[in-house]
């Protein structure tokens, strides 16, 4: 029983050290010129499959025609996301024009 609990506590450590920031980013027109930075929350519910307020990029980029796009889930977003139980799972948009 001892074992068991020992390799439970080690398999549940491990997949707390073992998660990444997820990161996802595109460039639209030739990219940022400016260096202007706009950051913006995504709110969701239910580990992101149902969504209460999220960013549109083609707004926070103000009219430019040339940007980069990053969404991703900084460790503020996935320490929220495991208080919670993944009952809020937010994620941060950052335009850069």
């Amino acid at each position: 029983m001892k074992k068991l609990f020992v390799n439970l506590a080690l398999v549940v450590g491990l997949s707390l050290f073992l998660t990444s920031c997820y990161t996802y980013t595109f460039t639209v027109g030739d990219g940022p010129q400016t260096g202007v930075t706009v950051t913006q929350k995504n709110h969701y519910l239910l580990y992101g499959l149902a969504p209460i307020s999220t960013s549109d990029p083609v707004e926070m980029a103000r009219g430019s025609e040339n940007y980069e796009v990053t969404i991703q889930h900084t460790f503020v977003d996935g320490l929220l996301n495991a208080i919670t139980w993944g009952i809020y799972t937010p994620t941060t948009t950052r335009v850069t024009r």
